[in-house]
């Protein structure tokens, strides 16, 4: 059986395969894709609120907006009398302000790469309140072992992302950027 190609058929197969490498997932080349395809950054957008950074960054890392749902920060910042176990209560109008930064800048409404990912793992029914909680977070840290992470005594636990990732303040959470107290490099074979 001979093949013929047209030039309706060249353009067909170029399209389905051109369409096939924007929805890959493909976690290898993410710092070569254009930023342009995906989103506004090839993380997620760093904390740019002073009022969030100065208050939150006092007993934690100060998570950006984009890495959790509005649903999820809207329950977070409704609950602040207990969060985590701990009283983290704000004035009426810091709360107020705070909760509409985090809700405007939240993972649903964000085109940055990484929050496009977290969405895409959550129902709408899911509010998680923990960033650890969420699909995509436990896929990408699924090789993590406990000596790692909660063995380490200078990680404890994946919440603390600035721990490994070394340019997570900025937003960046790319593999080339991980470096695991106690152990070589991330991307080091």
């Amino acid at each position: 059986m001979k093949l013929k190609f047209t030039l309706t058929s060249i353009v067909m197969i170029t399209v389905l395969t051109s369409t096939l490498f924007v929805f890959a997932d493909d976690e290898e080349h993410e710092e070569h894709e254009s930023v342009a395809t995906v989103g506004k950054t090839p993380g997620v957008a760093s904390v740019d609120n002073e009022m969030y950074a100065k208050e939150c960054s006092a007993c934690h890392f100060a998570y950006q907006a984009g890495l959790l749902p509005k649903r999820s920060w809207e329950k977070l910042m409704t609950g602040l009398e207990d969060h985590f176990g701990e009283n983290a209560e704000l004035s009426i109008e810091m709360q107020a302000e705070l909760t509409q930064y985090l809700a405007e800048n939240a993972a649903d409404n964000s085109l940055d790469k990484i929050p496009m990912k977290f969405m895409r793992g959550l129902s709408e029914a899911e509010t998680p309140l923990r960033i650890t909680e969420i699909p995509y977070m436990k896929r990408e840290h699924r090789e993590m072992s406990k000596q790692m992470v909660t063995e380490n005594p200078d990680v404890k636990s994946l919440s603390y992302c600035d721990k490994c990732h070394t340019r997570a303040a900025v937003g960046s959470y790319s593999e080339r950027e991980i470096k695991i107290p106690g152990f070589k490099n991330w991307d080091d074979d």
